[in-house]
């Protein structure tokens, strides 16, 4: 019985523990840190069988419920999951246990709205990867923005408000143009089936054709370059990285934008397949450009989170290239990628939170031979660093090095650019790391900062366990 419904109680089990938060004294702190964990990890214990129990080589979807909700439009509550929803399922209760844990120390107001938030985004997040029917897709979708909006503008930095409402208005901007392309999409359904519905393989039927097909295209293609973001749509994540709380960082760069890249793989390839032929050379290139200007950007920055907000643009504009690259090899370098990728970067700002929680700074310059007074921090900072740059042994070696192979031989100028952006990530992240944690401790504040905690090695070690 349990089985038969597995993935709806996955989905909804974190916003019933959103809920249950809020029937507790906002007095009882401990008891709403310890439940919000509870129910997180409960939820990533429910997500395993998921995994184990999924038949590999299945080209169909799994674990699918299907239920009528507003028969009238062809709207149901329609789930399941194929390998790529369950990928970034997995990616996402791994990754919200380790949040909740990690905001235990940091989080001092509005504890308890702070835990419903998060673990409403989480069933947010899942229902994105999940839905089958593309008007619960776009519910999810925009739910999603609503606890990111109050994580950001509630529990930020100091220019919350204007990181805030950047990321509202960008990712807003874009979900109106992917609504007036799913409503063409239902309506021109309508028309040449004979049926309202907004099931995703009735939308995979529906032909388009001329200026209307690539209008829908194109807006499709604009809400899900914001999400990534590709470059030049990508100037709303350093400022909602910055200041956003350590957590928010974490599923924002682990989960949130690779919704982005999963709407190309779910919805503009086999919507619009010769669209996305067509235009998969300018969206590899954007994407290639990105990777250089991030990089370049990375390597002048002082503040460290920004830094690795740069940092993410540049990965994902590998993984675009992959993915647009349409070869087996490339594709799944970049699904490997973006799991990797959510797993090196969630890490480095887990330690860039830690850091700043015990100095109250971002500066880059404020630091300066932290390996004598941290060095088990400074071990683990290392690890994330390498596998950021895609040290060979480590998590991320293997997904570029399956984009690159996959590529090259669909775009091979474009693959050879993208190359020397690996280049630069070591430059930057290694020139980083030698300002924080080699050199002389000059800067008093530095020489009693304490090591790593026992409730950070907790949330840090899983995470090293899949990057070692």
């Amino acid at each position: 019985m349990i089985k038969n419904h597995l993935l709806t109680i996955t989905l909804f089990l974190p916003v019933f523990g959103a809920a249950f938060l809020l029937f507790i004294d906002k007095e009882k702190e401990k008891l709403i840190k310890n439940s919000a964990l509870a129910f997180s990890l409960i939820t990533f214990l429910l997500s395993l069988p998921l995994f184990f129990l999924f038949p590999a080589g299945d080209a169909g979807f799994s674990f699918a419920e299907k239920y009528s909700w507003i028969k009238p439009l062809g709207i149901h509550y329609s789930v399941g999951i194929d390998g790529l929803s369950l990928m970034m399922t997995l990616l996402t209760t791994f990754l919200m246990p380790i949040c909740v844990l990690s905001s235990y120390d940091y989080i001092k107001t509005g504890i308890k709205q702070y835990y419903a938030w998060l673990l409403f985004l989480e069933t947010g997040i899942i229902g994105v990867f999940v839905s089958l029917d593309v008007f619960l897709f776009y519910v999810f979708w925009e739910a999603m923005l609503i606890p990111m909006y109050f994580l950001i503008g509630v529990w930020g930095g100091e220019r919350r408000i204007y990181a805030t409402l950047k990321f509202f208005i960008y990712t807003m901007a874009g979900s109106l143009f992917m609504l007036v392309a799913i409503l063409i999409l239902f309506y021109a359904g309508k028309q040449q089936h004979g049926i309202y519905s907004f099931d995703l393989l009735d939308f995979y039927k529906v032909t388009l054709t001329g200026k209307l097909a690539l209008f829908s295209f194109l807006a499709f293609l604009a809400a899900f370059a914001v999400k990534v973001p590709i470059f030049p749509f990508h100037t709303w994540l350093p400022d909602a990285h910055v200041e956003a709380p350590t957590a928010g960082s974490v599923i924002l760069a682990g989960v949130l934008l690779k919704m982005g890249i999963y709407g190309y793989l779910r919805f503009l390839v086999p919507i619009f397949p010769e669209l996305s032929v067509e235009y998969a050379p300018w969206i590899a290139g954007f994407g290639v450009i990105g990777v250089i200007y991030a990089s370049l950007v990375a390597w002048a920055q002082k503040d460290i989170k920004k830094l690795i907000a740069y940092s993410s643009i540049a990965h994902l504009g590998l993984v675009i290239l992959g993915v647009m690259s349409f070869t087996p090899e490339a594709v799944s370098g970049g699904i490997l990628q973006m799991v990797n990728h959510g797993l090196s970067t969630g890490a480095l700002f887990l330690l860039a939170g830690i850091l700043y929680e015990r100095r109250h700074t971002r500066h880059i310059a404020s630091y300066g031979g932290l390996f004598k007074s941290v060095p088990h921090f400074a071990a683990v900072f290392m690890v994330a660093a390498l596998s950021s740059i895609a040290l060979p042994g480590l998590n991320g070696f293997v997904g570029e090095f399956m984009i690159f192979a996959g590529s090259f031989g669909k775009f091979p100028l474009l693959t050879s650019v993208a190359i020397s952006g690996v280049i630069l990530s070591a430059v930057y992240m290694l020139s980083m790391y030698e300002k924080v944690f080699y050199g002389e401790l000059s800067i008093k504040e530095n020489e009693n900062i304490p090591d790593l905690k026992t409730r950070e090695w907790l949330y840090l070690l899983p995470i090293l366990f899949f990057i070692v």
